[in-house]
């Protein structure tokens, strides 16, 4: 079934006929998934694009924002700018050193947030996204990134395909690290995650392959994959990492690779 995508700036304003040849791009690139509909559908999931952003909304949450890729809010900004850099746990898991510059793969990108933390230290970041929902998205987060900052849009590519498959035929450069960060049920959620949860798993359905993304993304890395999972959580596909880096909420399950 396809999602419903609309435009839901108003027509009075000078940003309307832009997003009518957004809608339409988006439609085009995503016609596997998306079609046109003129107006707000009374119920269910639905794309909706105002004031040139690509959003996932909710008919039956009027009172909720739609949920967004927003690569160059204020608070991504402030993070990059403010944050660990080099010292945040997940680099620290990738293992950047120096002035490392890797490839890395991020094989299960949601939102992206991680990816630009590793875009923000100098790494060149591959998403691998299975849903084209998500991955339209992204690309919407990627190409208004390039237009206030296109040094970093520069280093996010997106690829459009299942993640374990992607990665046991993966074609291009060398891959330094892959990062995995299946969902899993949080017991405490912010408000913010309450909503891009929920979506996210009306949208997608519970995961039952996480435990498939980890043998191949083993074989591909040269240097570690890095799985990101909640404190209680077991670790992924019953591998016990080389080592791990904890975090208050979380953990980096590391894996050292060899395969160079």
């Amino acid at each position: 079934m396809l999602m419903p995508v609309t435009v839901a700036t108003d027509t009075s304003s000078n940003l309307y006929e832009g997003d009518r040849l957004l809608l339409n791009d988006v439609a085009v690139k995503w016609a596997e998934a998306i079609r046109i509909e003129e107006n707000k559908p009374n119920e269910g999931l639905y794309l909706q694009i105002k004031d040139n952003v690509l959003g996932l909304a909710d008919a039956s949450e009027k009172k909720v924002l739609p949920v967004e890729v927003d690569f160059a809010s204020p608070a991504s900004m402030y993070r990059k700018q403010h944050g660990g850099g080099r010292k945040e746990p997940i680099v620290k898991a990738v293992g950047l050193k120096g002035n490392d510059s890797w490839h890395v793969v991020d094989a299960t990108p949601g939102l992206g947030r991680d990816a630009f933390v590793m875009a923000g230290v100098g790494c060149k970041v591959t998403m691998i996204e299975r849903s084209p929902i998500v991955a339209a998205l992204l690309e919407d987060g990627i190409r208004r990134l390039a237009i206030h900052f296109p040094e970093l849009a520069e280093r996010i590519s997106l690829q459009h395909g299942n993640s374990a498959e992607v990665m046991q035929y993966f074609e291009g450069e060398s891959v330094n690290a892959i990062y995995l960060d299946p969902m899993f049920p949080h017991k405490k959620k912010s408000a913010l995650v309450k909503k891009e949860m929920r979506l996210f798993q009306q949208l997608l359905g519970h995961d039952p392959d996480a435990d498939a993304l980890l043998p191949p993304a083993l074989k591909l890395a040269t240097h570690r994959v890095v799985v990101k999972r909640p404190n209680s959580a077991d670790v992924l596909a019953g591998e016990k990492p080389s080592m791990a880096i904890e975090s208050k909420k979380h953990r980096f399950d590391v894996y050292l690779c060899q395969n160079k």
